[in-house]
C-alpha cells in the first residue's frame, strides 16, 4: 500500500512524501508522487502514532477489572484518538486484585487482540507515599518490596515495563535498583521526596517522573522538591497530563520549556469513563468517582482529583494551541519520547523505513481522520 500526503512528519518537519507499507512495516519512503498512491491524504498532517504510557482505562473498562474482553475492546477502539501504543496502567489495590490485573494483560497479549499495541504494563503503586497518594486507595498502599514485585512480574509474564513509586520509602533503593537491573523504568511519583531524596533516586536508577506537578512535592525556591528536580534534571523523562486542568497552561509551558523537546512525555491518565456517555457511576481502586463538566475525575464528594478523560489528540492540541509549546516538541512528547523511554524507539515513534506502520492522519483541528496500527486501518 502506498500512502501519501504533502505533509508527512519526517525528521522533525513536514515533507511531501509517500510511505510504502507492507506486512505491518514502513518498507520505504519516497518523494510525493513517485508511485501511484492507494491513499492520498492531500494536505492532511500524517504523523507517527501516539503512545500513551499512563492510562487506566476507557469505554467503561479499567485495567484493574481483569476482564479480557474489556481490554480487547479498549485496544480496538482507542486508535480513534490516534493511539497506536499503550501501557495499560494499574491503580493501587490489594495484591489479589493487582495480580489478576497484570495476569489478564499478559493473557490477552499471549492470546491475541487487535488495535493499539500493548507495549507493557505501567504499575502505578502500591509503593506510594500516604500524604501524596492523591486518589490512590490508602488501605492498599505498601512498602516497596523486591520479593513482592517479583511475584507481580511473574504473574505479568515480565510485561511490567514501567513502575511508579515513592523513592523516599524504597529502603536502600532496593526496588529501584532491581527494576533498573531488570529493564523496568522507575518513575518517581505520588511522593513526598525532597530534592535531595529525588536526586538519590535518580542516582540509583530512577529515569522518569509520574504526572509532574501532581502527586508530588511542589517547587519553592529554597526547597525545590520533585517539581524542581524534574525541571533541573533535563535528561530524565517526565510525564505531563495535557488537559490544561491538572496543571495550569503556564505551568505546562514552564515545565516543557525547562525540560526540552526530548524528555517530556504527554499522558492522558485517563479513567474508565473516557469515551462513555455523560452521567453514570464509576469507581477507581474500589472508590467511587464523579466526572466534572471539565472532564476531570474526582473522588466522589471531595476535591481530590482522580484522573482525566483526556483524548491524546486533544492533549496534543492543548499543548500546541493553548500552552504555546512548539509543534515538534509537543509531537515528540507523545511519539518518539515515550518510545525512547520504553526502549522501543528502534521500531516506534518515527515514520522511517523499517519502523512499524503506526500512522495517524490529522485534520488541521487535530481531529483524527484515520489511524493505522501496524499497517491496518482502524477507523
Amino acid at each position: 500500500m502506498i500512502l501519501q500526503s504533502r505533509r508527512i512528519w519526517i525528521g522533525g518537519q513536514f515533507l511531501e512524501a509517500q510511505l510504502d507499507i507492507a506486512e505491518g512495516k514502513i518498507q520505504a519512503v519516497y518523494p510525493y508522487g513517485t508511485k501511484a498512491a492507494d491513499e492520498d491524504y492531500g494536505t492532511k498532517r500524517v504523523v507517527p502514532g501516539f503512545i500513551d504510557i499512563h492510562t487506566h482505562g476507557a469505554y467503561g473498562f479499567d485495567t484493574n477489572d481483569a476482564e479480557p474482553e474489556g481490554l480487547r475492546d479498549w485496544m480496538r477502539r482507542i486508535p480513534e484518538e490516534g493511539v497506536t501504543g499503550i501501557l495499560p496502567t494499574t491503580v493501587t489495590q490489594m495484591p489479589d486484585v493487582l495480580t489478576k490485573a497484570v495476569a489478564n494483560v499478559a493473557a490477552v497479549v499471549k492470546e491475541g487482540y487487535e488495535g493499539a499495541e500493548i507495549l507493557g504494563i505501567h504499575f502505578e503503586g502500591p509503593y506510594l507515599d500516604m500524604e501524596y497518594k492523591g486518589a490512590q486507595p490508602p488501605e492498599a498502599i505498601a512498602e516497596p518490596s523486591v520479593e513482592q514485585f517479583k511475584m507481580y512480574q511473574e504473574a505479568a509474564k515480565g510485561l511490567i515495563k514501567y513502575i511508579t513509586l515513592a523513592p523516599e520509602h524504597d529502603r536502600d533503593f532496593a526496588l529501584t535498583k532491581y527494576c533498573k537491573q531488570t529493564g523496568v523504568v522507575v518513575s518517581m511519583g505520588h511522593s513526598s521526596a525532597t530534592y535531595e531524596q529525588a536526586m538519590m533516586g535518580i542516582a540509583n536508577g530512577a529515569a522518569s517522573m509520574t504526572h509532574v506537578f501532581n502527586g508530588m512535592t511542589g517547587f519553592h525556591h529554597r526547597t525545590p522538591g520533585l517539581v524542581g528536580t524534574a525541571m533541573r534534571v533535563r535528561d530524565i523523562y517526565g510525564e505531563v497530563i495535557g488537559d490544561g486542568c491538572h496543571s495550569h497552561l503556564a505551568a505546562l509551558n514552564d515545565y516543557v520549556t525547562a525540560k526540552g523537546r526530548d524528555f517530556t512525555i504527554l499522558i492522558s491518565d485517563s479513567l474508565r469513563p473516557k469515551h462513555c456517555p455523560p452521567g453514570g457511576e464509576y469507581e477507581l481502586g474500589g472508590h467511587p468517582i464523579e466526572i466534572s463538566e471539565s472532564g476531570l475525575a474526582y473522588l466522589k464528594g471531595t476535591t481530590t482529583i482522580a484522573g482525566s478523560t483526556l483524548n491524546m489528540n486533544r492533549g496534543l492540541k492543548i499543548l500546541v494551541e493553548d500552552a504555546m509549546i512548539p509543534f515538534d516538541t509537543a509531537l515528540n512528547s507523545c511519539t518518539i519520547n515515550p518510545a525512547r523511554c520504553l526502549s522501543v524507539d528502534d521500531r516506534k515513534g518515527r515514520l522511517n523505513a523499517g519502523y512499524d506502520a503506526d500512522v495517524v492522519v490529522l485534520e488541521d483541528n487535530y481531529d483524527v481522520y484515520q489511524t493505522y496500527c501496524r499497517g491496518k486501518k482502524m477507523l
